[in-house]
C-alpha cells in the first residue's frame, strides 16, 4: 500500500488562485476526493499502546509487513516478536490475522512499528484482570523456580507463585524443598490470581487457592448427588483421637470412633492409616454445615446377628480382654462381640478386683454361661468346668465407652 501523506484534495484546489501543477486533471482531483471522502478509507489514528488487529501482507525473514488500517502499514521487527512459538510463526501465512501493539506511531518512513510481543503481553494482563476480579481458576506453565517459589509464564507475563502456595512442596530441608520444585518445571498449574499490579509488573498466584476452590465447587456437586444409605468407597485422609476423615471422591466426611469397628476400638490409629481404601456408608448429610457423617462397621454385617448361630451354652471359646471393671472384665470373643466375665466367675478363689487374676490383653479361655443375641449380652466364666445351668449373678454391666 502506497504512503498516502501529503496528498491534496480537491477542497484545498478550490480555496487556491492558482491552479496547482499536479499531473491530475479536475476529474481525477474529484475522483481522488471522492475515495478520500469514502468512510470505508477513513483510516485511523493509531498512537503509542493502541493493541489492534492487523493482517499480514508479507512475510519476512527479519520483519512482518502488517496492514493496520492506516495511512501505511506497519512492520514487526524479529526483535518484537520474540515471545511468539516457533511453531506459532511457522504457521503465519498472508492475509492471516495478526494481535499488535503500536510502540511508534509512524517511522522516518511513514510506517508503524508494531509489537506482538507487546501484543501478547496486552492481551495477557487484560485476561489476568478479568480473572482476578471474577475469581476465575487459569492455567499456567512452570518455566523456571527459584528460592522463594514458581515462576510461571502466561503469555508474555511473568507469574509468581510462592512455595507456600503450592501442593507438594516439602516444608522440610532446604534441599528437598528446591528438589520438589525442580520437579515442577514444564509442568501446567490450576492457579487463581491474588494479587496484581501492572504498574509494577507484579503477579502472584496461588495452586493452593485454586484447588481448595475446585475441591468446593466439586464437594457442592458431591453433596448435592449423595443419599443417606449409599455405600462408597474411600480414602483415609486422615486421623484424629475421635475418628478419622475419609475422602470420598470429592469430600471428606468423619467416620466417629463409635462408626469404625463393631468391635471397640480405643484409637482410630489402631485399624486405619491415612491412605487406607475403605468402604462407607452415608449416615447423613448437612448440606448446611457441608458435614457428612460416614460408617465403616455398617457396611458389614453386625455380628450378633450370627451370634445364636456360632455359638452355645456350654462352649468353649478364646477371648481377649479388652477392659477391666470393678464388677469384671470384658473379652472380645470377635470382632463386635463382647462377653462379660463377671468377678465370680474367675476362679473358686474371692478376690477384691479382676486385676489381681487377669490383665487387658490377657489371651483366656472361657465358657459361656449365658448368652442372649437380642440384648447383645454374653455370659462368660474362666470356671471351665462350670455347667452354665448353675445359677449366675444376672449382671446387665456395659462396657465403658461402649
Amino acid at each position: 500500500m502506497e504512503e498516502r501523506k501529503g496528498i491534496t484534495t480537491g477542497s484545498d484546489t478550490q480555496n487556491t488562485s492558482e491552479p496547482r501543477d499536479n499531473g491530475m486533471d479536475a476529474e481525477d482531483m474529484a475522483l481522488m476526493e471522492q475515495f478520500l471522502n469514502d468512510p470505508a478509507h477513513d483510516y485511523r489514528n493509531l498512537k503509542y499502546g493502541d493493541t489492534v488487529d492487523g493482517t499480514i501482507m508479507r512475510i519476512d525473514k527479519d520483519e512482518i509487513l502488517v496492514d493496520i488500517g492506516a495511512k501505511a502499514e506497519g512492520i514487526v521487527p524479529s526483535r518484537e516478536m520474540q515471545s511468539l512459538p516457533a511453531e506459532d510463526r511457522a504457521a503465519l501465512r498472508i492475509g492471516s490475522e495478526l494481535l499488535v501493539f503500536v510502540v511508534q506511531s509512524e517511522d522516518k518512513e511513514g510506517r508503524a512499528i508494531l509489537s506482538v510481543d507487546k501484543a501478547r503481553q496486552e492481551k495477557s494482563w487484560r485476561m489476568l484482570q478479568t480473572a482476578f476480579e471474577r475469581g476465575d481458576v487459569i492455567t499456567a506453565r512452570v518455566v523456571n523456580y527459584n528460592k522463594g517459589g514458581l515462576l510461571v509464564n502466561l503469555d508474555g507475563v511473568r507469574g509468581f507463585v510462592p512455595a507456600s502456595q503450592v501442593n507438594g512442596i516439602s516444608r522440610g530441608p532446604e534441599t528437598q524443598k528446591q528438589s520438589d520444585m525442580a520437579r515442577m518445571v514444564n509442568t501446567d498449574l490450576q492457579l487463581k490470581v491474588i494479587e496484581i499490579n501492572r504498574n509494577r509488573n507484579r503477579l502472584i498466584l496461588s495452586e493452593r487457592q485454586a484447588v481448595q476452590e475446585a475441591r468446593e465447587t466439586k464437594k457442592d456437586e458431591l453433596l448435592s448427588r449423595l443419599k443417606e444409605g449409599d455405600v462408597r468407597t474411600g480414602t483415609i485422609s486422615s486421623v484424629c483421637d475421635f475418628g478419622a476423615f475419609v475422602d470420598i471422591g470429592g469430600a471428606d466426611g468423619l467416620v466417629h470412633l463409635s462408626e469404625i469397628s463393631w468391635s471397640r476400638v480405643k484409637h482410630p490409629s489402631e485399624v486405619l492409616h491415612p491412605g487406607d481404601k475403605v468402604q462407607v456408608s452415608i449416615l447423613s448429610v448437612d448440606h448446611d454445615r457441608k458435614r457428612i457423617a460416614l460408617s465403616i462397621k455398617r457396611t458389614q454385617s453386625e455380628p450378633w446377628t450370627r451370634a445364636g448361630e456360632r455359638y452355645q451354652l456350654g462352649q468353649i471359646v478364646e477371648g481377649t480382654i479388652t477392659q477391666l471393671a470393678s464388677f469384671g472384665a470384658f473379652a472380645r470373643i470377635e470382632d463386635g462381640i463382647e462377653g462379660l466375665i463377671h468377678i465370680s466367675e474367675m476362679g473358686d478363689e474371692r478376690i477384691q478386683h479382676p486385676k489381681e487374676v487377669i490383665a487387658e490383653g490377657d489371651t483366656i479361655q472361657a465358657r459361656i454361661i449365658r448368652i442372649d443375641p437380642a440384648r447383645k449380652r454374653m455370659g462368660l466364666s474362666l470356671r471351665l468346668n462350670r455347667e452354665p445351668d448353675e445359677p449366675v449373678e444376672d449382671v446387665d454391666e456395659e462396657p465403658e465407652n461402649a
